[in-house]
C-alpha cells in the first residue's frame, strides 16, 4: 500500500509540473489590457506551429473607432482589413524563457514594432514588449490570460 501511495504522489508532483510548465508559454488566449486606461480592449489568441509564435485578435471589445474597426493606418495587406481576425503578432521564437526576434502591429497607429513576450505569475500574466530598434526604448503592456 506504501509503494502506491508513493506512486500516486509522484505521478501527481509529475502532472501538476507539466501543468505549470505548459501554462509558461504565451499560447493561449489573452485579454489585452491598455496601459494608459487599463481597460481590456481586446482578445487575441496565440498560438505555435513549428517552433514560431503568431498572435491574431480574436475580438475586439473596445475600440476609439466602434465596433468592428478597420486598420486604415496600416500598410501593405493589412491596409482597411478588419481588425478581428488579423494576425498582430509574428515570427516570434523561443529565447530561454522568453520569446523574441519577432513583430507585433498596434492596429490603433498602423505601426509595427520589435516585440518581446515574456509569460509571468505562473502563466497567468503576459508581458508584451513593443520597441523599435532596442528593447529599452519600448513599452510594455501586461495582458491577463483568460481561463477556460
Amino acid at each position: 500500500m506504501r509503494t502506491y501511495s508513493c506512486l500516486l504522489a509522484a505521478a501527481a508532483a509529475l502532472f501538476a509540473g507539466s501543468v505549470v510548465a505548459a501554462e509558461m508559454t504565451p499560447v493561449g488566449t489573452w485579454k489585452t489590457i491598455d496601459d494608459v486606461t487599463k481597460k481590456v480592449k481586446s482578445i487575441v489568441e496565440i498560438s505555435e506551429a513549428n517552433g514560431v509564435v503568431t498572435g491574431k485578435v480574436k475580438e475586439v471589445l473596445q475600440s476609439d473607432t466602434g465596433p468592428h474597426p478597420i486598420c486604415d493606418k496600416c500598410e501593405g495587406e493589412r491596409k482597411n482589413q478588419p481588425v478581428e481576425g488579423m494576425t498582430i503578432i509574428w515570427d516570434m521564437k523561443k529565447d530561454g524563457d522568453v520569446w523574441d526576434g519577432g513583430t507585433i502591429l498596434d492596429p490603433k497607429n498602423g505601426s509595427t514594432y520589435g516585440c518581446k513576450l515574456t509569460p509571468t505569475e505562473g502563466g497567468s500574466k503576459l508581458l508584451v514588449r513593443g520597441f523599435k530598434g532596442f528593447s529599452l526604448l519600448g513599452r510594455t503592456q501586461t495582458w491577463e490570460r483568460v481561463t477556460p
